[in-house]
């Protein structure tokens, strides 16, 4: 059986403790080649047992064995390697946000499709079924009719003088950094867009990113809001909540399932009574085997590039927001 070999550009974090050992799990695909400019990807590629190592991005977009590239650099540096990789006709998962701008994603989208290969921003949380678990719940009427969701995301950061989240130059921010989730998560969970958004957020002194914020969206369809709070200053939270007319549901794993084993839960609350519903999904090797399934049978991607560009444009609207201090329309 034929698996897609993937490269990786960066020895990041995420990479060498999540998505790598993701794609060594998966019967789809196999990690061929790993690169990096700080001169650390030997000593990764040794402890990973990766085959390839190379010290520069291009170097690897070279090797014809590479079918796919997975990118953890930071957010900045998103739109000139995924165009040099689709450039070289690989394949390519990006991690969030996969740009700083919805101009920019149109621009790599557009790209992807002239040179063929397929892109998907790695939001890798969505392939937990706890979520179509929610949607279900949500069609059933259980609920009754949404009214309202809310989420939140935070962390509280402990490197902030060394943290690249820090360096605006860099893409950092809380936004982008975990607000991003918050707003997918409604999109995703809703079906709906927002048309807009006020956000509220403190600012860093030093750098100028913003440390925490808070945004409320309205939605298209019907009278839905939306509430997201995001934040580097707060303790870890990964939650949302949907309430209805006539209930509420709860997820209070939403985002990173993995640190509890994997292991998703969604509390139910209607008609005076609430159950607790546990739902397991491997997020990471999920998506890795989405996208290897994708290029291997030619399938469509359930979060094509179209998607991340509308996300995009809710980030955007939020930095806007943030720095004109009102309401902006999406």
């Amino acid at each position: 059986m034929k698996k897609i070999k993937w490269g990786i550009l960066s020895t990041a974090n995420i990479a060498q403790t999540q998505v790598i050992p993701a794609i060594q799990r998966s019967a789809l695909a196999e990690v061929g080649a790993i690169a990096s400019s700080s001169g650390k990807a030997a000593e990764v590629a040794a402890k990973l047992n990766i085959p390839r190592v190379y010290d520069t991005y291009e170097e690897l977009l070279l090797d014809p064995k590479i079918d796919a590239v997975y990118i953890p650099l930071p957010n900045s540096l998103h739109r000139k390697w995924v165009l040099e990789a689709a450039k070289h006709g690989k394949h390519i998962l990006c991690e969030k946000p996969a740009a700083l701008a919805a101009e920019e994603m149109i621009e790599m989208d557009r790209h992807c499709k002239k040179e063929n290969v397929l892109f998907m921003e790695a939001f890798m949380y969505q392939f937990h079924p706890q979520h179509d678990r929610v949607k279900e719940i949500i069609a059933s009427g259980e609920i009754g009719e949404v009214k309202l969701m809310r989420s939140s995301f935070s962390f509280y950061m402990e490197d902030r003088e060394t943290n690249i989240r820090m360096d605006k130059s860099l893409g950092g921010g809380s936004i982008y950094d975990v607000g991003c989730y918050c707003i997918h998560s409604m999109r995703h969970i809703l079906g709906a867009e927002p048309v807009k958004v006020h956000a509220h957020g403190n600012l860093d002194p030093d750098t100028g990113v913003d440390v925490s914020a808070v945004a409320y969206l309205e939605f298209d369809r019907g009278m839905i809001q939306g509430v997201f709070d995001c934040s580097f200053e707060a303790s870890f939270r990964q939650e949302y909540e949907v309430v209805g007319t006539k209930g509420r549901i709860f997820v209070p794993r939403a985002f990173r399932p993995d640190v509890n084993g994997d292991v998703g839960l969604v509390t139910v609350e209607s008609n005076g009574q609430q159950r607790t519903e546990l739902v397991e999904g491997d997020i990471y090797l999920l998506e890795v085997d989405h996208l290897s399934e994708a290029i291997l049978e030619k399938k469509p991607l359930i979060y094509p590039a179209e998607k991340t560009i509308q996300n995009m444009r809710v980030i955007n609207a939020c930095y806007s927001s943030l720095e004109q201090k009102e309401e902006v329309t999406i």
